[in-house]
């Protein structure tokens, strides 16, 4: 699962399904798979700031599209941009909600397991920066004790 979470989209296939949008956009009539497209290249770029625009447009698309079968395909997507950002609460409502129709999906299963793994990894690592400060600050609260005792 760490290949296709990690996966960035190739540059010239981002700016053709960019193109592509946009032109329909101009027109003022924007299709499915367009937008679809062009919203799966945001999710997998380089910068946080495609993968937020791509789940903006997904999730317009969510809203607005009707066919259960496209949903399940966004759902997906929704939570892989999520977990590209480490928003992981976001991640696993989405992964949650796509195994509610498929609860058999086997990517789906791995991309929920993938981030509940992460989840579990960064809450720990949050402890132990919190625990590690604590104990900083400690240290340092008795260091400066000692050294006005023995100063007086």
């Amino acid at each position: 699962m760490d290949r296709i979470v990690n996966e960035i989209c190739d540059e010239n296939d981002l700016k053709k399904f960019q193109v592509l949008y946009q032109e329909q956009v101009k027109r003022g009539v924007v299709d499915e798979k367009a937008q679809f497209e062009y919203a799966w290249c945001l999710i997998r770029g380089k910068a946080h700031s495609d993968t937020k625009k791509g789940i903006a447009l997904l999730e317009d698309l969510f809203r607005r599209i009707k066919e259960d079968e496209g949903k399940r395909d966004y759902l997906f997507c929704l939570s892989l941009g999520y977990t590209r950002l480490k928003e992981y609460e976001d991640a696993l409502k989405y992964a949650k909600a796509l195994l509610k129709v498929e609860p058999e999906n086997r990517q789906a299963q791995s991309l929920k397991h993938y981030i509940e793994d992460k989840m579990k990894k960064d809450g720990l690592m949050g402890m132990a920066i919190v625990g590690g400060a604590a104990i900083a600050i400690g240290g340092l609260v008795g260091l400066g004790v000692a050294l006005t005792k023995k100063l007086n």
